[in-house]
This record gives C-alpha cells, sequence and structure tokens, in this order.
C-alpha cells in the first residue's frame, strides 16, 4: 500500500526533536551527536521504527541511528515517537550511501539491513545494499569489529548478498535461510514487515558477516 502525501511532512522532520534532516550539513560527524563513547549501531531502511525503537530500548548502552530514505516514510516514524521513548537513538531522513561522509571512519560497529529493497532487474543491483559499491561504504565506517546483520524475506536478494559478501572478503559468521525455525532466534526483534511475513507462514533468511581484519580499510 502507498503511503499518502502529507502537507508539511519534511518540515516535521525538521522540527522534531528525534529526527535528523540534512545530515551531510551539519557542522559535526554523527558519531559525535551522543557525547559518550557508547558503540553506535545504525539501521538502513527503518520504515516506521519498530526495530530501533524496540532494540533501542533493550540495549540502552548503544547508540543508534535509523535511516530512512522515503520522506513518508520518515515522517510516520517521527509521528510516532512517543513520550517514553528511548533517548538513546535518531531517526535520519537520508541515504545509506552517505554514510562515509556524515560519520567518521572507524565509528560504526554494526549496520542493520532489514527487509530492504531487493531490486529485481539485473541492471538494478547497483541499488541492492550488499553491492560492492555500499559494501565498500561500510568498510570505511566500520571499526574493527564492524558487523553487517541482514535479514530478508527475498530469497534472490539473499542468495546474491552471500556471494557478494564472498567475492568481497567478508567472513560470514552466521546464515540461516529458516532463522524462526533455527537456533539463532533468540534476542530476535522482529520489524513489521518481519511480523507481516512470518504470519504469512514465509521463512526469514538472516545472515551477520564481519569485514576480514586483514582487509580493514582496503577499498
Amino acid at each position: 500500500m502507498r503511503l499518502r502525501y502529507i502537507e508539511g511532512q519534511y518540515e516535521y522532520l525538521q522540527d522534531n526533536e528525534k529526527a535528523i534532516t540534512e545530515p551531510e550539513k551539519r557542522d559535526y560527524k554523527l558519531n559525535k551527536l551522543f557525547n559518550n563513547p557508547n558503540p553506535i549501531h545504525v539501521e538502513l531502511g527503518c520504515g516506521k521504527g519498530k526495530f530501533i525503537r524496540e532494540t533501542a530500548l533493550q540495549n540502552p548502552d548503544i547508540n543508534y541511528f535509523g535511516f530512512e530514505k522515503s520522506v513518508k516514510v520518515a515522517y510516520r516514524c517521527a509521528k510516532s515517537t512517543i513520550e517514553n521513548d528511548p533517548n538513546n537513538y535518531f531517526i535520519v531522513y537520508s541515504n545509506g550511501d552517505i554514510l562515509q561522509d556524515v560519520f567518521e571512519p572507524n565509528s560504526i560497529e554494526r549496520i542493520y539491513l532489514n527487509f530492504s529493497d531487493p531490486w529485481p532487474k539485473p541492471s538494478h543491483y547497483k541499488r541492492r545494499m550488499t553491492h560492492k559499491n555500499f559494501l565498500d561504504v561500510y568498510r570505511k565506517v566500520f571499526t574493527e569489529n564492524g558487523e553487517i546483520h541482514m535479514k530478508t524475506d527475498n530469497n534472490d536478494l539473499f542468495e546474491y548478498s552471500v556471494e557478494q559478501l564472498k567475492e568481497d572478503n567478508w567472513d560470514l559468521i552466521l546464515v540461516t535461510r529458516d532463522l524462526h525455525n533455527s537456533p539463532y532466534l533468540q534476542n530476535n526483534v522482529m520489524t513489521e514487515y518481519e511480523e507481516k511475513f512470518v504470519s504469512e507462514g514465509k521463512k526469514i533468511n538472516k545472515l551477520i558477516a564481519k569485514l576480514k581484519h586483514n582487509c580493514l580499510g582496503i577499498i
């Protein structure tokens, strides 16, 4: 279902204390925003915010940024903030390919790719969040122990991602093609899409990938 445009969405994001717009125009890097040494985790494509909020609530000693490139979705995410929202996360209205511009090198510990757009046409593969162009960006901002955590219901995207990560010299430390019937389900926080797909009986793929230490920072 396509979301309806609402007048003043962008202005609302500009005024919302939990949202960040045009991060590339700020005179500081986002990793300095919290003014503490806690690890930084980033979700690329945070949707309406269920995952980022629940994860931030469960992990108060980690700082979170949820990136969302759709103004309609980012608006609804910001609109749904509540009085007792955890104070260790921000919504960022922007694209994930600017991470190297808005974070310092070696500042992000983990990136979540939850149910990213599969871009099924081969001519669009470069837009996939696990294409080498994006992997190069992640490499620049990751800490030594940086990890990609990916979940998707799309089997083609998942197999593509597994192969891309292998070719790009990442260690796959977890791969499952049926998360909800695997030993890895403990502490899993479901997204809105995940809840829907699981209720429909679809299998959820998950992987965790870590850059090999001898390749850290090499592009």
